[in-house]
């Protein structure tokens, strides 16, 4: 008997495959780049699951398309490329990758705070343009992180991680978030507050939050121009939840100290867009989650989440359990 056919839209790390390989037929799309769409629809036509990545929509044209398809396996913590709905309308399972990526995209998130803040990006292009002449006392001063007000925007698994990474700087913790977590607050000794608050307050601003229809934009010009003038803005989340055009307004105009970002909007981010041009805007792509130990474990998982569908068990990271019900 043929073995069930699984795409994966994307090469990821050989140990997801080798266990996909034991009970499925695997095809891989070998280049870097995502499938163009018709390449995904005529791939997945006869797939019973698509290991997929956020490039990929698996909406109601993809599920229409794809009749024997029984389970998208997403290799992300966000799921805004699927249609959970239409998922659940047809009954095909849809998984995501939580919790595994929490600790490393934190440490990220860390990571671009304090680039930003101390100009390390700026200071290697300087060194690297032959411009380092001697040390000098005004030579690309920063913002200190140490005893600094953190904000946070999104108190979910990976922003309460970043919370735990200020307590060694001694920084003081605020957030806002739609649901307050008081047993998180207690624990990290932690602030709530409305929005306003936080960004009128923080000297960094992490965002932590998913894109839905409400965060579209979230921080926009009216909301970035609350911020502090020395403030730093961190994304992580979703590009989208940033205005893009009202960021670059606020950096250029010196109303906002730096930004660091991870993701964008659009993404990748072209060439010609004008936060490229900006010294005070790192923009790296997409890597929160790239360290080899996480990536292989996100990919293991959306392979185990095929898996139990296959083999008639409940997956471990599942969008829409009430498919199973039905």
């Amino acid at each position: 008997m043929a073995k069930p056919h699984v795409f994966v839209s994307r090469p990821v790390p050989q140990e997801a495959i080798d266990l996909l390989a034991k009970q499925c037929d695997v095809e891989v799309w070998e280049s870097e780049l995502p499938p163009p769409r018709a390449d995904l629809l005529a791939k997945t036509k006869d797939a019973f699951g698509i290991l997929s990545l956020l490039t990929d929509n698996i909406d109601a044209e993809f599920l229409d398309n794809a009749p024997r398809l029984r389970v998208a396996a997403n290799m992300a913590v966000g799921f805004d490329n699927i249609d959970l709905a239409e998922c659940t309308r047809r009954g095909v399972v849809a998984s995501n990758t939580p919790e595994v990526l929490t600790d490393t995209t934190a440490d990220f998130a860390f990571a671009l705070l304090m680039a930003a803040a101390r100009r390390v990006v700026e200071g290697a292009d300087y060194v690297r343009a032959g411009k380092w002449q001697t040390w000098g006392p005004m030579l690309l001063l920063g913002q200190d992180v140490h005893h600094a007000t953190l904000g946070l925007i999104g108190l979910g698994r990976i922003g309460a991680e970043v919370a735990k990474r200020a307590q060694g700087f001694s920084m003081r913790v605020i957030y806002h978030d739609v649901v307050r977590r008081p047993e998180i607050e207690k624990g990290l000794g932690i602030v709530y507050a409305d929005l306003d608050t936080v960004l009128k307050e923080a000297d960094f601003v992490s965002v932590h939050t998913p894109l839905t229809p409400q965060t579209h934009h979230l921080l926009s010009g009216p909301q970035l121009a609350k911020m502090k003038k020395t403030a730093v803005l961190v994304n992580t989340s979703r590009g989208p939840v940033v205005d893009p055009a009202a960021l670059y307004a606020a950096l250029k105009a010196g109303h906002l100290w730096a930004a660091a970002l991870d993701v964008t909007e659009p993404e990748p981010i072209p060439m010609d867009n004008p936060l490229l041009t900006l010294p005070n805007c790192i923009i790296v792509p997409h890597i929160a989650s790239a360290s080899v130990k996480t990536r292989t474990r996100m990919a293991v998982l959306a392979a185990e989440n095929i898996l139990a569908v296959l083999n008639g068990q409940r997956p471990p990271t599942i969008l829409n359990p009430e498919v199973l019900k039905s």
